[in-house]
C-alpha cells in the first residue's frame, strides 16, 4: 500500500506542530498539506520549519478544499466551527477524518455524525493509549461499584486552554456514566459555588484547574465510606496525542465509512 497522505489542520498550533513532527518520524505517512485559519500570520510559512524540522516545501494555507482531493485523510485538532467544515469536506471525498477537537456542541456532533455516513471519522476527546485505557477502566469500575461510591473527575491543563471541562474529562465522564447506565447530561455536576447543598447521590462531578504549562492531568475518584479509589493519567508531552492520532489515521484507512472512537482503534470497546 502506498504512503498515506495526511493534511494537518491547525498546523501552526501546538498540536499541529507536534503532528507534523510525528508524521515526519512515522514510516508510511507523508504530509500532504498544512492549513491555518484565514487571516493567520502563519499563512505562507513552511510547515517543517514551524515544527522545528528542516524546511519541507509545504506552506501553510487556508484553502483546505484544494488539498483534500490529493490527500487520504485530515488530522484535525482545531476549533468546533473548523472541524464541522472539515467534516463536510471529508464526507465529499470519502476521506479519513481524525478529530481531536474539544468543546464541540451537540449540534456540532450531529453534523459530524452525518458526515460519517460518507467519511471514516475517528473522534475522541483524547487520542492517547493511556487515557483510553483509563476510560475503559473507569467504565469497568463504575459498573462494579454502586452509588455508595461518588464519582468525581479532576483535570488540570495549561493556562492557555479555553474550554472546560476538558474533552478528556468529558470522555472519562461518559465512560463512568456508561458503566452506571445513566445519562451524563442529566447527572453531571460542573458548577459548585456558594451554598450548593449536599451532593446528589449518583451525580458525576467535575473540577477544572488551569495553570502554567501542564499538558494534561486527569484523575477519576471513586469516593466511598472510609475508602477511596483514584485512577490517574498524567501527560508530559503532546507527542503522545499526535502518535495516537496517527495510529487512528492508519487504522481508519482500511475501515468503512462510520463514526468511530479510539476505543475502536485500540480494541477496547468490549471492556
Amino acid at each position: 500500500m502506498s504512503d498515506m497522505r495526511l493534511i494537518v489542520a491547525g498546523a501552526g498550533g501546538r498540536m499541529g506542530r507536534a503532528l507534523i513532527q510525528a508524521i515526519a518520524e512515522t514510516q508510511g505517512l507523508v504530509l500532504a498539506g498544512a492549513t491555518e485559519a484565514a487571516g493567520s500570520k502563519l499563512i505562507g510559512q513552511d510547515a517543517g520549519t514551524l515544527a522545528g524540522l528542516p524546511a519541507n516545501g509545504i506552506a501553510l494555507t487556508a484553502d483546505v478544499a484544494a488539498l483534500v482531493a490529493k490527500a487520504d485523510g485530515i488530522v484535525d485538532f482545531t476549533v468546533p466551527a473548523a472541524t464541522v467544515a472539515l467534516a463536510a469536506l471529508a464526507a465529499e471525498g470519502g476521506k479519513v477524518h481524525i478529530i481531536g477537537t474539544t468543546g464541540l456542541s451537540a449540534a456540532d456532533d450531529a453534523k459530524i455524525a452525518d458526515a460519517a455516513k460518507r467519511a471514516i471519522v475517528v473522534k475522541s476527546g483524547n487520542m492517547s493509549l493511556g487515557v483510553n485505557l483509563l476510560a475503559a477502566l473507569t467504565k469497568r469500575v463504575a459498573k462494579t461499584l454502586d452509588e455508595d461510591f461518588d464519582i468525581e473527575i479532576v483535570e488540570m491543563h495549561h493556562n492557555k486552554k479555553v474550554d472546560a471541562p476538558s474533552g478528556t474529562a468529558l470522555l472519562l465522564g461518559h465512560a463512568a456514566a456508561q458503566g452506571r447506565g445513566i445519562d451524563l447530561a442529566q447527572r453531571s455536576d460542573r458548577a459548585r459555588d456558594g451554598h450548593t447543598g449536599a451532593r446528589q447521590p449518583g451525580d458525576i462531578g467535575f473540577a477544572s484547574l488551569r495553570g502554567g504549562s501542564v499538558v494534561g492531568e486527569h484523575t477519576v475518584i471513586f469516593a466511598g465510606n472510609a475508602e477511596r479509589i483514584e485512577l490517574t493519567h498524567k501527560a508530559d508531552d503532546r507527542m503522545i496525542f499526535a502518535r495516537g492520532a496517527l495510529k487512528a489515521a492508519t487504522w481508519g484507512r482500511v475501515q468503512r465509512p462510520g463514526l468511530y472512537s479510539m476505543m475502536d482503534v485500540l480494541g477496547l470497546g468490549d471492556i
